[in-house]
């Protein structure tokens, strides 16, 4: 595991920052980290949550020193623990690609030079990391997108987003658990919650994990819309 450091991040945060990079790669240290540090339940640590290049724990300040705390956590750099948090297998998401539930395919098609079949082919092709969760509720940041396909945000956000919806975002492609404004190019949607209050672990995806799109028709979609 390559040199890591632990700074403060206020008086109940301590921050374990990584290379300065977005990469799989690194991403995938900060989750092994994070899921060796909720193992190991170290009293005074309150909540560990996993970034693109970061670990941050929060920790109560009352039940421990910041120094102290350190001291505590210099050894998960060197080597995660064995407890560490076995790999899931791959989430597949069903996705109806195009038409108005995914409006900018035709914008991405053109930004790649391709069809939009071929976008649909090389979006659903590849198996994705989820880098981190953040924004809102249960959006997973998933990498890496084919170069091809990767097209910048929209330079004017939409003030209302549909939940479902499977956006582009140059290199990082996701899925809005929730309506809500948002930059992304919207390729298609998906009947599946990313996030979900009615569920025991409200959360689908968490960092690490793997991640395919499995493209549908629109009357499947549906279906399976309607199913809940």
């Amino acid at each position: 595991m390559s040199a890591a450091r632990i700074v403060p991040a206020g008086d109940s945060v301590l921050l374990i920052e990584f290379e300065e990079r977005i990469d799989p790669a690194v991403c995938a240290k900060a989750a092994a980290v994070a899921a060796a540090l909720e193992a190991a339940r170290i009293p005074a640590v309150r909540d560990v949550v996993p970034a693109y290049r970061s670990v941050a724990v929060y920790f109560d300040p009352l039940r421990a020193e910041p120094s102290m705390l350190m001291s505590e956590l210099e050894p998960f750099l060197e080597q995660p623990p064995a407890t560490t948090r076995a790999r899931r297998e791959a989430i597949e998401i069903p996705v109806c690609y195009g038409g108005d539930l995914g409006p900018d395919l035709s914008s991405v098609a053109a930004f790649a030079g391709v069809s939009e079949a071929d976008v649909v082919a090389l979006h659903s092709s590849g198996t994705y990391q989820v880098l981190m969760i953040g924004f809102m509720p249960g959006f997973a940041y998933m990498g890496t997108v084919d170069s091809r396909i990767a097209a910048p945000r929209l330079e004017k956000p939409r003030p209302r987003v549909s939940r479902g919806s499977v956006g582009i975002a140059k290199g990082q492609t996701g899925i809005y658990p929730s309506n809500g404004p948002g930059g992304w190019r919207l390729i298609g949607r998906t009947p599946v919650r990313p996030f979900d209050m009615a569920r025991a672990d409200p959360f689908l995806f968490r960092a690490g994990d793997d991640v395919r799109f499995v493209p549908i028709a629109r009357a499947e979609f549906e279906r399976l819309e309607n199913a809940r």
